[in-house]
């Protein structure tokens, strides 16, 4: 599936719902079926700033495919991090850092968070688009090399 089918899906799911309370719990649910990380990289190297809650992210690339993952102290930040990833990890780099995340918008997250959440938020989703965007660029000049 493209980013945009995992995020129409993501809308779906989320659309089930009309009450933010029961969003809130289906957000924590993700968030507790997050693969945890790996304990090496729960360093203030993979630590993404701007983020009131810790959030660590770790970003690889292979064969012009991103695969991330995360984790966060904080259940409901868990859970956001957990969409992110599930949309954007499996996905190309450079459909990546040109994607539209209206995912977000569509399931009310942004207008339902606290504005130290909504920050992070948006520090989680320029991390992401920033590690597509090295990895694109590096993968671009390595086949302008050959």
């Amino acid at each position: 599936m493209n980013i945009n089918d995992i995020q129409d899906q993501i809308i779906e799911e989320f659309n089930v719902f009309s009450d933010w309370l029961d969003r809130y719990d289906y957000l924590i649910q993700i968030g507790s079926e997050l693969k945890e990380i790996d304990p090496e990289f729960k360093t203030d190297e993979y630590l993404i700033n701007g983020c009131q809650s810790k959030v660590w992210l770790v970003a690889d690339y292979k064969d012009g495919i991103m695969k991330y993952s995360a984790e966060s102290d904080a259940i409901i930040v868990k859970g956001i991090v957990a969409l992110l990833v599930r949309v954007l990890s499996g996905q190309r780099a450079a459909d990546i850092k040109d994607a539209d995340l209206y995912f977000i918008d569509r399931i009310g997250l942004k207008e339902n968070l606290s504005p130290t959440r909504s920050n992070g938020l948006l520090a989680m989703v320029k991390k992401m688009k920033l590690y597509a965007l090295a990895y694109h660029v590096k993968m671009e000049q390595g086949n302008n090399q050959e």
